[in-house]
């Protein structure tokens, strides 16, 4: 059976991406990235989203190295979690190198099990700012994936996959609605408590989302 590699965070872009994945008959491969993230939480529900898909391998890998650089509204506990994001600034939830660091981690794991495809829930449209979200960044990593691998080298085919890139988070919640995602399984909250704060960027992204699409997010809120 063919297989894909998703980037499993837990929250709902990633959950769509596992959605797609296996609408499109890949058997899956979720790995999910510790990387001492405030919202730890995620990882608890990328493991309850990847029980739901009943998944032979989902791997948990420890990159807690970022919570040591630091850098972040999420990785240092110092800066707080704003409100909402930068008005066209980068916002301060920005992860340093981020996907960068977790796509070539995913492609390592691709290699040694034979995947063809690595999926990645990144968007460009309703998203926060983040540099290593744009379609430059993954045209850039597709490039670098096959001049730096065996695969490539070699003339096997491993793609990154980003079927959401393009995608507004209505038209995202629609696609994961009609995939019966399990997005009462999912956390997007920057703040990591069991009930999402309802203000930061992620969660009014999210909410936004649910807004436009006509349906209730079935997570609990404070704000609501």
């Amino acid at each position: 059976m063919k297989k894909a590699v998703v980037v499993l965070s837990g929250g709902l872009d990633s959950t769509t991406c596992m959605g797609i994945a296996h609408e499109q008959g890949y058997d899956l491969y979720p790995i999910t990235f510790h990387y001492g993230q405030r919202h730890e939480r995620e990882v608890q529900q990328a493991e309850q989203v990847a029980s739901y898909y009943e998944v032979n391998d989902h791997r948990i890998v420890d990159v807690r190295f970022l919570n040591d650089i630091g850098g972040s509204a999420l990785t240092d506990e110092s800066i707080e979690v704003p409100a909402q994001g930068g008005d066209g600034d980068i916002p301060t939830t920005y992860v340093p190198a981020r996907n960068l660091i977790f796509l070539s981690l995913a492609t390592a794991y691709a290699e040694v099990i034979g995947a063809e495809k690595i999926y990645i829930g990144v968007s460009a449209v309703d998203y926060s700012g983040y540099p290593d979200c744009r379609p430059e960044f993954i045209n850039s990593m597709s490039n670098t994936i096959r001049l730096a691998t065996k695969a490539g080298a070699t003339g096997q085919h491993l793609s990154i996959e980003t079927p959401l890139i393009h995608m507004t988070k209505a038209e995202t919640v629609e696609t994961g609605i009609r995939l019966n995602v399990p997005y009462h399984l999912t956390t997007s909250c920057y703040k990591g408590e069991e009930i999402a704060c309802g203000e930061c960027d992620s969660c009014r992204l999210r909410l936004k989302g649910f807004e436009e699409a006509g349906f209730t997010d079935p997570i609990a809120y404070h704000t609501r």
